[in-house]
């Protein structure tokens, strides 16, 4: 129970840390998108060798294909459906005002998005709801893996870890521009925490007494909505910010998850 509400609250603390960098720093956009692309290819990595392949091992491949197309599914019908309460339109004018300096953000570009947008307030709450939906399967999946009594996997922490700081990055500038307060901000991402090491405590204990295809479909389907999250949020803004060269940054990523599998 500990270790699941610990481990959990480490991963997700790194949404914290990012938007304090945000609040904090001028970060260029390069180094934001190279962080993207370590964190993405991280991820690809922890959810085939961790979740995909240990829901193999203790199941049949028709629960691997259920959970993890259902959870691609339910993630890309959630997405569109935030997309259309402003998320989507917010990041678009983000990305507008990076190019303006040519950094991640400034008070200039903050100053002048915000003035210039009606629906702020709605946009960037979109921002931030997509954000809690990609950060709780995260966690789950961390309490998944102490199912058991087995010690943390050390690659899924190290993986939702670096991807959750450019979560943290960028949706508090889309925040910022929206005209939420630094004190809000904090507020809001202290709550992305907490109920993301609720998260990983659910997923250690709710599971606990299940069966071994329950656990794969489940492990499963969590990894279908991370893989899907990946590509349809990280990988572009990636790409957009850090160029051709993330594709090498992406392969280091999946070769750390690999790497920290078989340590």
């Amino acid at each position: 129970m500990w270790n699941a509400l610990f481990w959990g609250t480490f991963a997700a603390s790194a949404t914290m840390f990012g938007a304090i960098m945000a609040l904090k720093l001028s970060i260029p956009k390069r180094i934001i998108g190279y962080i993207m692309a370590l964190g993405t290819g991280a991820l690809i990595g922890a959810t085939t060798y961790e979740l995909l392949q240990e829901s193999l091992e203790i199941s049949g491949f028709m629960e691997v294909a259920i959970g993890f197309l259902g959870g691609a599914i339910i993630f890309t019908i959630l997405d569109i459906l935030i997309s259309y309460k402003g998320g989507g339109h917010q990041r678009k004018q983000s990305d507008r005002a990076y190019k303006k300096d040519g950094t991640l953000f400034s008070d200039s570009g903050i100053a002048s998005s915000a003035s210039g947008q009606g629906g702020g307030k709605t946009s960037g709450m979109g921002i931030f709801i997509g954000s809690v939906m990609d950060t709780l399967p995260e966690s789950a999946m961390i309490g998944v893996s102490l199912i058991g009594g087995q010690s943390v996997s050390l690659a899924l922490v190290v993986s939702v870890f670096i991807s959750n700081i450019p979560e943290g990055l960028s949706s508090t500038v889309g925040l910022r521009k929206s005209g939420f307060s630094r004190k809000k901000i904090l507020i809001m991402w202290a709550l992305v925490v907490f109920f993301s090491a609720l998260s990983s405590l659910a997923g250690a204990t709710l599971l606990d007494d299940a069966s071994d295809s329950v656990i794969a479909i489940v492990s499963s389907f969590t990894g279908g909505a991370i893989i899907a999250m990946v590509a349809s949020t990280m990988m572009p803004e990636a790409y957009k910010e850090g160029g051709p060269t993330v594709g090498i940054v992406t392969s280091m990523g999946v070769f750390i998850a690999l790497w920290l599998h078989y340590i």
